[in-house]
């Protein structure tokens, strides 16, 4: 059984420690993240690519991201982390009182790795420091922290401010491309629709237009296919793939495998 804390506070900044278990899923990123891995390592996967964090990786993960994620603490320790939560208020706030803007910039990774020196080391001890005493509840310490790690950030890494400064939502994009390489994602529909730069009214409508179907229809009917893929093509266990492809438990994936394809996936592995 699975043991751990996430200590996240409605301040920004979360202290995660997990123990005994590699833990495996996905989340959308809605604000820009730094991440600080303490011990165990992190692997983040948008699909096409995998960005891997061990001891001492510092990352900033951009906003408005999918990403799939696995922890797994070291052998006989636990895996901790630190991530640093940017909203777009900040940031603002900053911009307006230093002058700092983004230039444009057509690099859209999702993970990019941040260079450190002394003075981020010391940032990061200190706000260890702020979880050992129980400040990430001080709104009013933990808005100065979140300035100064932003500042100092950039003087490492003048580069990012064309990341974290960004302040355009997302435009419309291409709908098959991006359905192409995200439906094995679960998430809600409104999600998709607003990372393709649409409502969800218009998503609902461009993407029938598409594909002449539903979009819950077509993503059930997309992660379904790829299953038989891998089970009949690459032998892969139903086990190990069904919350890859976004099914939420293996008794519904099977279920609706069956209904599909006429035999359970069990019994047609290749």
């Amino acid at each position: 059984m699975e043991t751990g804390k996430e200590n996240k506070k409605a301040s920004g900044i979360t202290y995660s420690c997990y123990h005994n278990r590699s833990r495996e899923g996905e989340h959308f990123v809605p604000e820009h993240t730094l991440s600080y891995q303490i011990a165990g390592s992190l692997i983040l996967s948008d699909g096409n690519r995998e960005y891997p964090s061990n001891d001492g990786s510092f990352r900033l993960i951009r906003r408005n991201q999918l990403l799939k994620f696995i922890k797994q603490p070291p052998e006989n320790g636990e895996f901790k982390s630190l991530s640093i939560y940017f909203n777009q208020q900040i940031l603002k706030n900053i911009s307006l009182e230093y002058g700092i803007t983004a230039e444009e910039t057509l690099d859209i990774q999702p993970v990019f790795e941040v260079k450190t020196n002394v003075l981020i080391n010391s940032y990061i001890h200190s706000l260890l420091a702020y979880h050992q005493a129980n400040y990430f509840d001080n709104q009013e310490l933990i808005d100065l922290k979140l300035k100064e790690g932003i500042l100092i950030i950039l003087q490492a890494n003048p580069e990012l401010k064309n990341i974290l400064f960004n302040f355009n939502e997302p435009y419309k994009i291409d709908l098959e491309a991006f359905m192409n390489q995200n439906y094995h994602f679960n998430v809600h529909l409104e999600r998709f629709a607003y990372l393709t730069g649409r409502s969800l009214a218009t998503f609902k409508r461009d993407f029938e237009k598409l594909y002449h179907t539903t979009p819950g229809r077509w993503l059930q009917q997309k992660r379904l296919q790829e299953a038989h893929y891998l089970i009949t093509e690459k032998g892969k266990a139903p086990s190990d793939i069904y919350l890859d492809l976004g099914f939420e438990d293996l008794s519904h994936f099977s279920y609706v495998f069956k209904k599909q394809f006429g035999e359970a996936p069990s019994r047609i592995i290749g």
